[in-house]
């Protein structure tokens, strides 16, 4: 593996945020002959690679997107699978980097196996005090999904009488997404090859850059890392600005 090298070669030049859809599991596992979930198992790895490295160069927030609300259509094979690793790999996320990382889950719940979902709150609240980078995994997540879910709380409260119409909001409504308290996203990664977002973190999305690259997740180390956050601090954000 190439050297690792500093980036922080000026103020604001890494993301305070980056978000990763990880794409090309299934993929990589048919070039080798082999099934879907294998490429999955292989891509935790990558995974925790990226994790460790964010951790290293001090990125507060990394966002992954492990499963998506349209992901149930996929086989019930692989559905039962990724549910299992989930399973799995949340007690040894919960211990990784020297027990510095903070968990953090988005997604609608209610559809996920009940133990699942309680073991994800109880390792929220766990690491809730943790210093370091908080790691935040979308399972069962939809952009869409999150910002309908906002709507039904915002029409509730305004119903009962806690809001008024004119209360309402951008930092409200960012605050009633799963991912309140979590700044926006900077930098959006995605691999396989692919050039859209689908339907991730819609609204958290609005001034990020985005960078595609056609590796394959199990494929994707730190030296892709570095490549896509090269690419980062090489860009001017304007944000509506000239």
């Amino acid at each position: 593996m190439p050297e690792k090298r500093d980036l922080v070669s000026t103020e604001g030049a890494l993301p305070k945020h980056i978000a990763f859809i990880m794409d090309g599991n299934g993929r990589w596992a048919k070039k080798r002959l082999m099934p879907r979930t294998y490429g999955h198992r292989e891509g935790v790895k990558s995974l925790k690679k990226i994790i460790s490295r964010v951790s290293e160069l001090n990125i507060p927030y990394a966002t992954f997107y492990a499963f998506s609300t349209e992901n149930w259509n996929r086989p019930e094979e692989e559905v039962t699978e990724l549910m299992r690793l989930f399973d799995e790999q949340l007690d040894d996320l919960v211990n990784y980097q020297s027990e510095n990382i903070r968990l953090r889950f988005i997604g609608d719940r209610s559809a996920l196996d009940k133990k699942l979902s309680e073991k994800m709150g109880y390792y929220e609240r766990e690491t809730a005090g943790r210093a370091g980078t908080t790691a935040c995994f979308a399972i069962n997540y939809g952009g869409r999904d999150d910002i309908a879910r906002c709507l039904r709380s915002l029409s509730l409260q305004l119903r009962d009488g806690f809001l008024r119409p004119e209360d309402i909001s951008e930092g409200l409504i960012s605050s009633l997404l799963d991912t309140g308290g979590i700044p926006d996203v900077d930098l959006l990664v995605r691999t396989g090859g692919e050039k859209r977002i689908s339907n991730f973190l819609l609204w958290q999305l609005a001034y990020s850059e985005l960078y595609f690259c056609d590796c394959l997740w199990p494929d994707f180390d730190e030296s892709e890392l570095e490549l896509a956050l090269e690419s980062y601090s090489g860009r001017q954000r304007r944000f509506g600005r000239v």
